[in-house]
């Protein structure tokens, strides 16, 4: 992903042709799971921006999405082995594992877990073995960062008060509000357990497969202490995977999303992060975010009917 365009004299110029050939390859491999996910995400440049590409988040979904598809289709070795990418790519994927995981040995597929286990050993091994400090410094900072300034803990604070803005970690962050992030964070963290318990105790189908999968990757979304706008590249390729009403209504929540995080992002971005212009804004697109994960999660019942997952 990065060695490529570095063959190339401009290497900003090559790396977003890079960045857009893998989303003419994400493109095409949602057309493996579902047609319609497919078109939506074609106008991710429409819903995002310039966003699309200045970022490298398209890969780790490419990779994700692949991984999913080969799943589905019964070739299980496969689709670890691109989790595993996925997750030596950025971690995040990580939250679809145990769903991927079920999914694989209640089917009777629990050896192919090890082509992924092998693929990640790959890329984290040789960096444990040169510089282990180097590797935990590189975890341990992402658990120990602040409030970034676009996170729903964050917005409550820039709407309803006047928190100290600092620049750390490579975002604008709040300073102090220790106690809020762990809050926060132990929500999301809680939310994801949901997600996975609820999956382990229904049928293990193709359909909840996917809504469970996509559910765990927009609880980390909605929760996490960080949300940078190109965390929405993650959700646009997932979410119109779901099926039926609760897909539709899960997709026009994203879009809702997407249209409200292009009001401040790119141009008034400082504008917020300095002097909290728009703050309600984007507290108002994070809570659509969590408004999204609950129409993944939410249980529906006829009249009568027990209470299914």
């Amino acid at each position: 992903m990065f060695i490529v365009p570095a063959y190339f004299g401009d290497y900003a110029n090559a790396l977003e042709w890079v960045i857009a050939v893998c989303g003419l390859a994400l493109v095409g491999a949602l057309g493996f799971v579902r047609r319609e996910a497919a078109y939506y995400t074609a106008l991710a440049p429409v819903l995002v921006g310039s966003l699309i590409l200045s970022r490298f988040d398209v890969w780790p979904a490419l990779l994700l999405v692949v991984a999913i598809a080969a799943l589905l289709r019964d070739r299980d070795a496969l689709g670890w082995a691109f989790l595993g990418a996925a997750v030596a790519a950025k971690l995040w994927p990580l939250v679809v594992v145990p769903p991927a995981l079920l999914w694989s040995v209640r089917r009777g597929h629990g050896r192919a877990v090890f082509a992924g286990v092998a693929i990640a050993a790959v890329a984290f091994v040789p960096f444990l073995l040169v510089a282990p400090h180097g590797v935990w410094h590189t975890l341990s900072s992402q658990g120990s960062r602040p409030l970034q300034v676009e996170s729903l803990g964050a917005a409550f604070l820039t709407t309803f008060g006047d928190p100290h803005v600092v620049t750390t970690h490579g975002s604008q962050n709040l300073a102090g509000h220790g106690a809020l992030a762990a809050v926060i964070s132990a929500i999301g963290t809680l939310a994801v357990i949901v997600v996975w318990v609820a999956f382990a105790r229904g049928p293990i189908t193709r359909d909840r497969f996917v809504r469970y999968s996509v559910a765990a990757v927009s609880a980390f979304v909605a929760f996490d202490k960080v949300l940078s706008p190109q965390y929405l590249l993650w959700l646009i390729p997932l979410v119109p995977l779901v099926r039926g009403r609760r897909g539709l209504a899960a997709t026009a929540l994203l879009t809702v999303a997407c249209a409200l995080t292009q009001v401040w992002f790119p141009q008034r971005y400082f504008a917020y992060a300095d002097d909290f212009e728009l703050a309600w804004v984007v507290l108002l697109r994070d809570l659509v975010l969590v408004a999204l994960f609950a129409a993944l999660v939410t249980t529906r019942r006829a009249r009568g009917q027990p209470r299914t997952t």
